[in-house]
């Protein structure tokens, strides 16, 4: 399961999502260059459920999220769908082709720190159709509040 997390908007949103995971005591994952990964930090990152991603080069975000989708069937990971802290007019499209590749469905997870509570909207499986389930998944997160109102997303 693709978890899209947001509105993200400040530092804090990950310290939140940390809270969540351990209350709802599921294992759930987030990608995190592998340079955040090093001797003194790999153990507290894997421990919150972090997953070291290489971002240099020919070396795909997207594609080694698949692959760890491939190799543990029961993964799910947390992911910003704005793909930034700062404020978006759109979606970037990295979450979308994961869920859709990995075919798994999505959990929009809503943050709105407006009205001070946390909302889980059902489901969503995708189509295939990218633009029409990109929109449909944005409509979650229209005029949510986040940490830093201005970054929130409000295309």
């Amino acid at each position: 399961m693709l978890l899209a997390v947001g509105p993200h908007t400040h530092w804090f949103d990950f310290i939140l999502a940390v809270l969540v995971r351990s209350f709802l005591k599921e294992p759930i994952h987030f990608l995190g260059k592998k340079e955040l990964f090093t001797p003194i930090t790999n153990r507290l990152f894997r421990y919150w459920g972090g997953v070291p991603v290489d971002r240099t080069g020919k070396n795909n975000t997207v594609e080694q999220a698949i692959n760890y989708f491939k190799i543990n069937p029961v993964f799910r990971l947390a992911i910003a769908p704005e793909g930034t802290r700062k404020k978006v007019n759109q979606f970037k499209s990295g979450f979308y082709y994961i869920a859709h590749t990995a075919q798994i469905p999505i959990l929009p997870v809503v943050f709105d720190f407006g009205k001070r509570k946390m909302i889980l909207h059902p489901l969503y499986y995708t189509t295939g159709d990218k633009k029409k389930d990109v929109l449909k998944i944005e409509k979650y997160f229209k005029g949510i509040q986040g940490k830093i109102p201005k970054y929130s997303f409000n295309p």
